[in-house]
């Protein structure tokens, strides 16, 4: 496994930057809590508005497209030259976004909503990433999981602050949660502070930067198509459980929306768990024995979990969890050696994608399900880790050193 550090210099960054990856990791929570607020108050959009599957998976996308398309820009922009304030100035869009939610009196300004808060995730996501590298002293899969376990926590506490609070005391409540973008605001102006300072040490040492690609440019673009590919196999699936288990859970199993609240919060706590270990591991065995497991690996599970009952959705939906949480880190990782030179324009286009492919994902299953129903969808997803086959043409991680 290469373990070359390409990007940064010998001294000082060989130490990892424990206190701002712990920053960037809360305001990664802080920003994916608002954010999962939004599927998670679905059902309660769906009574308030009569939306159907269809209208649901639009206002999905209307999210996570806005914030595909422009994060490889941010990433682009922030590579050619660092903005040291933007990452405060996407969690203020955040706030706006969660406070129009809150207040929406028609569908929409809920649409409205959702693109300020895909607006905030553009601008978060790829510069944040960046950073967690810059700050990762080496350890790249490490700080990508303790960058991403944060994601994945606020992920998990959106459904579960749905449950117990927005449901209760109503939309309006969303509003509450403007504490935490303005806390996120604050905590990246600090670290937007420890970035610049970083940039001068950088600037003044004269470090060298990152050397190009040992593959051809040509290998590269294949490889990154394939990777790609293995980025849409999660994402669907994974899509298919944040926007829709609780539908399914509902109309199969009949339970209450709040029990199916809880039920997706297990889901999403699992993928946090899955994602705080999966990196560490990486570092240790290399990303493409990951990538085979995370995705590959996860096949029995998804295909068993449509014909399961409650309890063993429950355990199937958990073990689905850890096992593919992993795989983005680890992709993320994998295509940032292979173009050590781009970090930010590779964190924006991986996360775009991620977030467009889901998105589309999303309006593609609603329309799904209004056709041919929930179960349907999920016994057709059941299918997707198959991709996971195109691991094998992959290079070996000592392949991706920069020569």
């Amino acid at each position: 496994m290469s373990t070359t550090t390409p990007d940064l210099p010998a001294a000082p960054e060989t130490r990892t930057a424990y206190l701002v990856l712990g920053a960037l990791s809360l305001c990664h929570m802080l920003n994916d809590t608002i954010q999962s607020l939004l599927p998670a108050l679905y059902p309660v959009l769906q009574a308030n508005y009569a939306l159907s599957f269809t209208q649901i998976g639009l206002l999905h996308f209307a999210f996570q497209g806005t914030a595909s398309v422009l994060q490889p820009a941010v990433g682009f922009a922030t590579d050619r030259r660092p903005r040291f304030r933007l990452l405060a100035l996407g969690m203020g869009l955040s706030l706006a976004g969660l406070v129009t939610l809150a207040f929406a009196h028609a569908y929409g300004v809920l649409l409205l909503a959702a693109v300020s808060i895909g607006l905030g995730s553009a601008i978060f996501h790829p510069d944040a990433s960046r950073l967690a590298r810059l700050a990762s002293g080496g350890r790249y899969g490490t700080a990508q999981s303790f960058f991403q376990v944060g994601g994945n926590a606020g992920s998990a506490l959106g459904p579960l602050l749905a449950a117990f609070i927005v449901l209760p005391f109503g939309q309006s409540s969303v509003a509450w949660f403007s504490v935490l973008a303005l806390l996120g605001m604050i905590v990246l102006w600090k670290v937007g502070s420890w970035a610049r300072a970083r940039h001068r040490e950088r600037a003044a040492a004269r470090v060298a930067p990152a050397r190009d690609p040992r593959l051809p440019r040509r290998r590269i673009l294949v490889i990154i198509g394939i990777l790609a590919l293995l980025v849409f196999s999660k994402y669907v699936y994974v899509v298919s459980l944040t926007s829709f288990y609780t539908f399914y859970l509902i109309e199969t199993f009949g339970v209450s929306v709040r029990e199916s609240q809880l039920l997706l919060f297990v889901f999403l706590g699992a993928v946090a768990l899955g994602t705080f270990v999966g990196g560490p591991i990486g570092d240790r065995i290399g990303r493409k024995a990951v990538i085979w497991v995370s995705i590959l690996g996860v096949l029995p599970f998804t295909l068993a979990l449509p014909h399961a009952n409650l309890l063993w959705t429950a355990i199937l939906t958990f073990v689905i969890g850890v096992v593919i949480a992993s795989a983005f880190s680890a992709i993320l990782v994998y295509a940032q050696q292979l173009v050590p030179n781009r970090i930010g324009l590779i964190s924006g286009l991986f996360f775009g994608f991620a977030f467009g492919i889901a998105g589309i994902g999303a309006a593609a299953l609603g329309i799904l399900a209004d056709w041919k129903g929930i179960a349907f969808v999920y016994r057709l997803c059941a299918w997707l880790p198959l991709i996971g086959l195109l691991t094998v043409f992959l290079p070996p991680d000592n392949a991706l050193k920069s020569r």
